[in-house]
């Protein structure tokens, strides 16, 4: 059983307790529109991390992509050709990402660092540092649908993580993630095309990036140019805390699943106590830390009964 779920339970049950109105419909049903965007940032970034990867500029390529159809929407664009835009510009940066750490072998860190900077700082060129506004009312009635019973953002979220559970377990491109992390360079010497597969990796998470801007943007009804800049280490913690591994192609989508529903609360809780932001950030580290020497202190004594 991974650390996170007692864990996670031991959080969900202190703020029944302490904080009010945690328990109520509207914040339960708040929760779940909550963690829809932050579980499909998770679902690539397992992928990404399981080939020993990471992406760094997810949040801006997220902000980026939710300027860009805002921009389209307000300049009168349908929804369809708004979201193209936006799926264009994601897949582009994912691309880029896996082309530099695959073909020219650079670290991940200090290419998706370089691309989460152009990224940030084409959104600011974009709309000047200003909120795009003036998108009609489609793309937040779109949000706010309700299909069989459940809101549109978790459905699309719940598709995604569907998508990343097949594509992983049942299709040749899910071998390869576990093989790129397990030992890339016997696939290379095998001449299997481990490079195409490595950029594959990337720019799902692009991809990705580009749908979540859908409900980023139709949460708000607006978009801005920064709103996003810091989901990637919610994203990232959260595929920590469920036990994958950045080394060893070991990951678990399960368990991303337990960490952004264990970071969503702890958020939630925090914001309902009126804990500033900036304090979340370190409540969300120490946890991290938590469970990493949890997990280290049950594989020391399992090595030691074996």
């Amino acid at each position: 059983m991974p650390a996170i779920l007692p864990i996670g339970l031991l959080l969900v049950a202190g703020a029944l307790v302490a904080v009010h109105g945690f328990a109520s419909t509207r914040n339960v049903a708040n929760l779940g529109l909550q963690a829809s965007i932050l579980l499909m940032l998770a679902m690539p970034m397992t992928l990404i991390i399981m080939s020993e990867g990471l992406d760094l500029s997810a949040g801006a390529v997220l902000s980026l992509c939710s300027v860009v159809m805002a921009e389209a929407l307000a300049g009168g664009h349908g929804l369809a050709s708004a979201l193209a835009a936006s799926v264009a510009v994601g897949l582009g940066f994912g691309l880029a990402n896996g082309a530099m750490v695959s073909l020219l072998a650079l670290p991940p860190f200090v290419v998706t660092l370089g691309t989460l900077g152009i990224a940030e700082g084409a959104a600011l060129v974009v709309t000047e540092g200003n909120a795009v506004s003036g998108l009609g009312s489609g793309i937040a009635s779109l949000y706010a649908l309700d299909v069989f019973g459940l809101p549109f953002p978790v459905l699309v979220a719940l598709a995604t993580w569907l998508l990343t559970y097949v594509l992983l377990h049942y299709t040749r491109f899910g071998t390869y993630v576990f093989a790129i992390g397990g030992n890339r360079d016997a696939l290379v010497l095998a001449g299997a095309p481990a490079w195409a597969y490595h950029i594959a990796i990337y720019a799902f998470g692009g991809l990705v990036s580009g749908v979540a801007a859908l409900l980023l943007t139709g949460r708000m009804n607006a978009a801005h140019p920064t709103v996003a800049i810091g989901m990637e280490f919610d994203a990232i913690a959260a595929v920590v805390l469920g036990g994958t591994s950045f080394e060893r192609g070991d990951g678990r989508l399960l368990g991303t699943v337990l960490g952004v529903a264990t970071i969503t609360v702890l958020r939630n809780a925090l914001d309902l106590l009126g804990i500033e932001s900036s304090l979340q950030v370190v409540s969300i580290g120490g946890l991290i830390l938590l469970v990493i020497v949890i997990d280290r202190l049950r594989r020391s004594r399992r090595e030691q009964v074996a």
